[in-house]
């Protein structure tokens, strides 16, 4: 009886669910596009007057007499319209993430939804107030240097192309700068560290923030000194922020009590008896065994989780151990070899089960029974024969 292996092929069921996400993925990538198609539309009718309040901080310094070039031909035209379209990608940062967000968001667990949302949130905003601190604060001080220190003689006049260049980049180092806080609280909810760790490396955070600064920043002091005192405040907002959420979760674990269900109903797939499998499948006379199977395998899961710590002092979502993980895995291979077993058995019995016996006539309603000749079973001699050669 031939065997195959299984799970070579995709199911129609898998492969059926694979499309659907593809569709849906290229449909939110469309939404996406048509979005910042939109907003271009709209915003590039005053391209020109966009440009010229960009360049405000840098004109405002400039000395009398001079102004900003374009040195290429087409820059008068291709500037303004590379501007207009990287705003309209900015501005519609929030609906690009809510249909990531919609896309990511039935995957995710009751738990992740409720902090990925604050945090998405939180990122946007603080990615656009570097964006603000780098315009308002950072440009005036930095252009004014740049234009008082020329030397005698020479006339400041930049190309339009390459002053666009250089406020993106500042635009871009201080909206990631920003998100430091965001970026402290998933380290340590994530487990990584914790606050009494990060608060110990401080004196390396500081150097650290510093050649950040160097490396993002114009090779000047002052723009490096600007980025990298925001990050060091804000690593220490983000280091008070995650010490009071550690404060809350043990305040949460101290009033649970003993509660295991909360582990136990934790994840999308534990509506089945097993947990995170769903009901073993199976014919009539499998499906106790499987169950049994599934109950004691599941104890012993349990069993080992409950060496490492107790789960009466575990609330919402606890990331699962490496014993905890080994168990899981242990179970769901027993499970898969018992329904392997099922089957085999099953087909087994169907291929070496004997022909049943003909249906004897009743006599009562007129039949003939067997004749008895009285000569020997046929039957019964073949299988005599058939011993006496295998001895």
């Amino acid at each position: 009886m031939s065997k195959t292996k299984p799970g070579v092929e995709p199911s129609p069921e898998a492969t059926e669910t694979l499309l659907t996400h593809l569709i849906e993925l290229r449909d939110r990538i469309l939404r996406m596009f048509i979005a910042i198609l939109v907003m271009f539309l709209i915003l590039f009718p005053f391209a020109n007057p966009i440009y010229t309040w960009l360049a405000g901080p840098l004109m405002q310094h400039l000395p009398e007499g001079t102004s900003m070039i374009a040195i290429d031909v087409a820059a008068p035209f291709l500037i303004p319209f590379k501007l207009t379209l990287l705003l309209a990608v900015v501005l519609s940062i929030p609906y690009l993430l809510y249909q990531v967000w919609s896309f990511v968001a039935p995957g995710l667990y009751s738990h992740e939804k409720s902090m990925a949302l604050p945090l998405v949130a939180s990122s946007t905003a603080l990615f656009y107030l570097g964006m603000a601190f780098a315009y308002f604060v950072v440009f005036p001080l930095i252009f004014a240097f740049f234009t008082a220190t020329a030397p005698e003689g020479v006339a400041v006049m930049t190309d339009i192309s390459r002053y666009l260049s250089f406020v993106i980049m500042l635009f871009i180092a201080f909206g990631i700068a920003f998100e430091v806080p965001v970026a402290t609280i998933l380290l340590v909810s994530m487990g990584a560290t914790t606050p009494a760790k990060l608060s110990q490396k401080r004196p390396y955070v500081i150097v650290g923030v510093f050649l950040v600064g160097m490396v993002l920043t114009p090779p000047d002091i002052i723009s490096q000194t600007l980025l990298a005192l925001p990050m060091w405040l804000l690593f220490e907002i983000g280091l008070i922020l995650s010490r009071i959420m550690e404060r809350k979760k043990a305040q949460r674990r101290a009033t649970a009590g003993g509660d295991d269900a909360a582990d136990a109903d934790d994840g999308p797939d534990d509506d089945g008896p097993g947990g995170g499998g769903g009901t073993p499948r199976g014919g009539p006379g499998g499906s106790g065994k499987a169950s049994g199977t599934t109950r004691a395998t599941s104890s012993t899961a349990a069993a080992s989780a409950g060496g490492g710590a107790s789960a009466a002092a575990r609330t919402g979502y606890t990331p699962l151990t490496d014993d905890e993980m080994d168990a899981e895995l242990d179970r769901i291979e027993e499970e898969q070899a018992e329904l392997r077993r099922q089957r085999e058995s099953a087909s087994t019995l169907a291929t070496d089960a004997p022909a049943e016996p003909a249906p004897v006539a009743d006599e009562s309603q007129g039949g003939e029974g067997p004749a008895d000749d009285g000569q020997p079973d046929a039957d019964a001699s073949q299988e005599d024969g058939d011993t006496a050669r295998d001895r």
